[in-house]
């Protein structure tokens, strides 16, 4: 650009950014488990450059940036609003040369080196910089962390990968116990909810109160940075719903602008039919359905793409119910679950959205919104996502975890009706990696010798209740067998 216009474009976007300050500096206050992270990977000697990946607008960069305190130099290059930066490897990978192409365009910016973190940001919009890490892994002398939105990003087409120097953290929104930081509860409190599960003790009262207003404040707003901090700070849901359709609209958008090799309008078909196929009884999304002629071989890799952009989550079909879990599914047969539950109420028709924040009342999409949030609270704890349902739809499982000696269903109801199929499973012979269950619903803590029933905002501790659960229980079997 002509330096008149350059200056021009410069200005503008400084001012753009001074007022985004404000609600920037409110979301870096937002406690997230990132956090953690990223003081462990410092503190680490052996430490290798990271690649944090996710969804977009879920706080990635503001986490960095608060991160970057704890050095004495920061270096960040952002390669949508400083797009020139891309020139900067164009004399090879080497640390040396991009140092010196970037001092060139900015020779105030010093490189320290064992002080200086160097961030680049929006690498979807450049992703072949990723092959620059193996080098400076070997160099040593800084710190890289490279960051964006998962959309556009295909590690096919970059040079190399830096395979064996690079550490990869997928990052989600918020989610029940960053959102439970954010309202200022005490870890405590929260580790409080682990406790009962553990010692089988339901929950006072006032303790059962809380904790289901909180979760259904969480299902409302989703976990979305912006949308949580706005909540928290206006102590209501002003703004909320605005925020989380703009989201949305920003997430249609960027299909079309980082879709790669796919029929953009069969994407969008698919995307805009999410919350459509859950509405359904058996929410079971079927491609045979989107048009009239639609074949799945038409579809390939549209759902894989939504996937891998952090917009959805997808649960498959087992073959049938037992180990192991991977390679035991049907890949045409799947739900599809919002990534966001927040966003998954935002995408409702006018009508569901007055009805359901004014009255609490799901409707049709009482059963979809809280299998999305356990889904959305599984994936969270590193859980792969699988449900069951046998030909004649006699037997069905909304999940399937495992510990360490089997199989657990789990079955999430929106009303406390009769469990058939959770006791089937559990009963029978056939079903021999089967042991016990786990019932989530709108009711206190219980077990009636066959299966575990929680309150749905139990969800998020479901990893470390059942790590605890296998080091006292199957010892305590063991034990008993000698």
């Amino acid at each position: 650009l002509p330096l008149k216009c350059q200056e021009k474009c410069d200005f503008y976007l400084k001012k753009t950014l001074e007022k985004c300050d404000k609600w920037v500096y409110n979301v870096i206050m937002l406690r997230r488990k990132v956090d953690d992270y990223l003081i462990q990977w410092k503190n680490n000697p052996d430490r290798l450059p990271l690649v944090i990946k996710g969804a977009r607008q879920i706080g990635k960069t503001f986490s960095i940036r608060n991160f970057a305190k704890s050095y004495k130099n920061y270096i960040e290059i952002n390669f949508i609003t400083e797009p020139y930066f891309k020139t900067i490897f164009k004399n090879g990978y080497s640390p040396e040369n991009i140092i010196k192409e970037i001092t060139l365009l900015k020779p105030e910016w010093n490189f320290i080196p064992n002080e200086t973190l160097i961030l680049f940001d929006e690498i979807q919009a450049f992703p072949d910089c990723t092959t620059s890490l193996k080098f400076f892994k070997i160099d040593g002398r800084y710190d890289v962390i490279c960051s964006g939105s998962l959309f556009g990003i295909n590690y096919n087409q970059i040079t190399s990968v830096s395979v064996g120097y690079k550490t990869d953290y997928e990052m989600y929104s918020l989610d029940f116990e960053e959102f439970l930081w954010a309202k200022g509860y005490k870890q405590k409190q929260i580790d409080s909810i682990l406790e009962h599960m553990i010692n089988q003790t339901p929950f006072g009262e006032l303790e059962y109160k809380v904790w289901m207003d909180n979760f259904m404040e969480y299902v409302t707003l989703g976990g979305m940075p912006k949308v949580v901090d706005m909540f928290i700070t206006n102590k209501n849901y002003s703004g909320t719903l605005q925020e989380q359709r703009q989201i949305l609209k920003s997430y249609e958008d960027d299909i079309t602008k980082y879709e790669f090799g796919l029929d953009k309008a069969k994407l969008k078909s698919v995307y805009n039919h999410i919350s459509v196929f859950l509405a359904k009884e058996n929410k079971r999304y079927q491609i045979t359905k989107l048009a009239p002629g639609a074949r799945n071989r038409e579809y390939i890799g549209t759902i894989d793409w939504l996937n891998d952009a952090g917009i959805i989550n997808i649960c498959y079909c087992l073959e049938s119910p037992e180990l192991p879990l991977r390679g035991n599914y049907k890949p045409n047969d799947y739900k599809i679950y919002w990534r966001d539950t927040g966003l998954l109420i935002a995408s409702l028709d006018e009508e569901a959205q007055a009805d359901f924040r004014q009255n609490r009342n799901f409707n049709t999409y009482k059963g979809a919104i809280y299998e999305n949030i356990i889904a959305d609270a599984f994936v969270k704890q590193g859980y792969a996502l699988y449900y069951y349902k046998n030909e004649k739809s006699t037997l069905e499982m909304d999940f399937f975890v495992r510990d360490m000696r089997g199989l657990i269903p789990v079955e999430v109801k929106a009303s406390d009706n009769a469990t058939k199929s959770l006791c089937n499973l559990i009963e029978k012979d056939k079903y021999a990696d089967i042991h016990y269950g786990i019932k989530l619903c709108k009711k206190n803590i219980g077990f009636n010798g066959k299966f575990y029933t929680f309150p749905y905002f139990c969800c998020f501790m479901l990893k470390k209740y059942l790590n605890s659960y296998n080091q006292t229980h199957y010892e305590n079997q063991d034990k008993s067998k000698v």
